[in-house]
């Protein structure tokens, strides 16, 4: 450790304070001029520059935690730093914190670089925030030119159409409306359908946030209604109806659809946040039981949301007895999957070693899972949060876990002291194995299961995602009955694949032969041959042939690979069809027509 005398040593914690703080901000002008890109892109219509604007959003956070890195070893040799100016750093750091728009996320920005910079043994010490030491409540831009949190609307003063048509023109998006009217028209009536006529209280007004929410081809006005103590939620959908030309989509109005919209198979939303916080606190009074850190991740801030669930998992501990054990369902090849009953997660290990037909390794196994996180999940893929040197109590862990981590992962943990520390292990929201979901359900949840299944892998390979490995198994039901994908493991982009079709047998050998008659190469796939692992159970193949009959054809999936290829990006609705304006109220948009 290097030792500086005392006057010193209090200019160099400053020092190190503000560049660290320096680092965060950089990392936040990037972030936000990404969601103010987004609109342009939006706008003109240019999916593809949106989607790589999103992965690389995504990626701009671990860069800016090594540039910082590297300036605080290059500058001031900061891993030989001494303990007492640590303390330092932290204490210069929260005073520079006070009146920051972004504490919370710099405290997390602190920890991220410190635990790069620090032996793991300070992981748990006064050297970063265990716990946020800056209040986020109440925190607001106070800047004259400014934009507010949300905009307050008060329909009663000039009629609720009129005050509708102002909060989407209040965005000013450069591209026309189709016919504003005729779609504020459908919102009005949306929410008299869902509704019903009610008297406005006193206290009648809309509130909406600031900033819009963009992702896929969408972008979301989002926002509540106040009258009397009822709070409404909803979320107006805004889509391109032909290029540069917009149009209200739907309008959702229940707090199921929107927790639909921000769960976490979808991809994160890029959204201009002056003070997330209170972006967050705003969003919880719409979806109240979803947890902050949730929330935090779905409008991209996804270290925060991480940090978050971090000490909410702590806190559960201490919190609850029961014990860790391993998931129920069939055992995978390349990964242990084991949960806490009272805790919605499951937590998942790559093993030591992995036996055929499996051929990957580790790293193969890490990219699988990188690729996922930076590709858009169409809220067909479970998002994953990625954590290392993760302590738990080990009498919380079941001795039948204990001894299959020991066989199958020993590399992967260590003991110290009271504790089992897993060096490398992803997290991700706890579902009902879909094929324990066929297996026990009965006719309509089966047909409603396969539907959901088929759907998820056509939007899959829409998007140039190719599963893998298609086992019931490997895909989840979530509490919203959405059949999700969730092991990663070989997964492969669609286009790196060959479709093909299955050879006629060439004489009566190769017709009762066991194995394949023909060449198959390290890409090819054969659509054809599905049914022979997804059709065993009659009731199942009844439900897939009604819902999916062109699944098996070879001409779907190289008819999508193609239009990939052609750079075409398919739409995708995180809502059902029936709910758009141009459904549900056909006889007005025949009159646009």
């Amino acid at each position: 450790m290097k030792h500086f005398p005392k006057l010193l040593s209090s200019q160099i914690g400053f020092d190190v304070a503000e560049t660290l703080l320096d680092g965060f901000n950089r990392h936040y002008r990037v972030f936000r001029d990404a969601a103010i890109q987004a609109k342009q892109y939006f706008e003109e219509g240019d999916w593809l520059a949106l989607q790589t604007l999103a992965r690389d959003r995504i990626a701009s956070y671990d860069d800016r935690v090594a540039e910082c890195v590297t300036s605080l070893e290059d500058e001031y040799d900061a891993e030989n730093i001494d303990d007492d100016i640590w303390q330092q750093i932290k204490l210069h750091y929260i005073g520079l914190l006070t009146t920051h728009r972004q504490p919370e996320c710099a405290e997390t920005f602190f920890n991220s670089v410190c635990c790069q910079i620090l032996h793991r043994s300070y992981f748990n010490n006064d050297f970063i925030f265990v716990r946020p030491v800056i209040s986020t409540e109440y925190i607001e831009n106070d800047e004259p030119a400014a934009r507010p949190t949300y905009r307050a609307y008060y329909p009663e003063k000039d009629g609720l159409a009129a005050t509708l048509e102002r909060i989407v023109t209040n965005f000013q998006l450069a591209s026309p409306f189709e016919d504003l009217s005729r779609d504020v028209q459908c919102v009005m009536q949306s929410m008299h359908d869902e509704f019903g006529a009610f008297t406005p209280a006193p206290n009648f007004q809309i509130h909406v946030l600031s900033s819009l929410f963009y992702r896929n081809k969408a972008a979301y006005i989002v926002g509540r209604i106040i009258n009397g103590d009822a709070l409404l939620p909803f979320a107006i959908a805004v889509r391109h109806v032909q290029p540069r030309v917009l149009a209200l989509d739907t309008v959702l109005l229940t707090r199921e659809q929107l927790l639909i919209i921000f769960s976490f198979s979808h991809s994160y939303f890029l959204v201009d946040m002056e003070v997330p916080s209170a972006y967050v606190e705003f969003l919880g009074t719409i979806m109240p039981h979803k947890p902050k850190g949730e929330i935090y991740t779905s409008v991209g801030l996804q270290k925060q949301g991480k940090n978050l669930f971090y000490r909410d998992l702590l806190h559960h501990l201490k919190h609850s007895s029961d014990r860790f054990i391993i998931a129920p369902g069939i055992k995978g090849l390349v990964m242990i999957v084991f949960t806490l009953p009272s805790f919605p997660y499951v937590f998942k290990l790559i093993k030591d070693a992995f036996p055929p037909p499996k051929d990957t390794t580790r790293q193969k196994i890490k990219d699988k899972y990188l690729l996922v996180k930076r590709h858009d999940r169409l809220g067909r893929m479970a998002d994953t949060l990625e954590y290392s040197s993760v302590a738990l109590p080990l009498a919380r862990l079941d001795d039948a876990l204990i001894r299959e981590l020991q066989k199958e992962a020993p590399s992967m943990i260590e003991y110290e002291g009271d504790k089992l520390v897993i060096r490398h292990v992803y997290i991700e929201r706890r579902m009902v194995p879909l094929n324990l979901y066929l297996q026990n359900g009965d006719a309509a949840q089966i047909d409603h299961g396969i539907k959901e299944y088929g759907d998820a892998i056509k939007q899959l390979i829409q998007a140039n995602i190719f599963p893998g490995d298609m086992l019931y198994k490997n895909f989840g039901v979530t509490r919203h009955g959405r059949v999700v994908f969730y092991d990663y493991d070989e997964i492969e982009y669609l286009t790196d694949c060959n479709v093909r079709r299955v050879p006629p047998p060439r004489n009566e050998e190769d017709e009762m032969s066991g194995e394949p008659w023909y060449s198959v190469g390290p890409h090819d796939i054969f659509p054809e041959t599905y049914d022979t692992f997804l059709l065993g159970d009659p009731r199942v193949r009844e439900a897939f042939m009604r819902h999916h009959a062109d699944f098996f054809d070879p001409a779907l999936w190289q008819h999508h690979k193609e239009q990939v290829q052609r750079g075409e990006l398919a739409d995708f609705f995180p809502y059902d069809q029936a709910v758009r304006f141009s459904v549900r109220y056909p006889a007005q948009f025949a009159q646009t027509a």
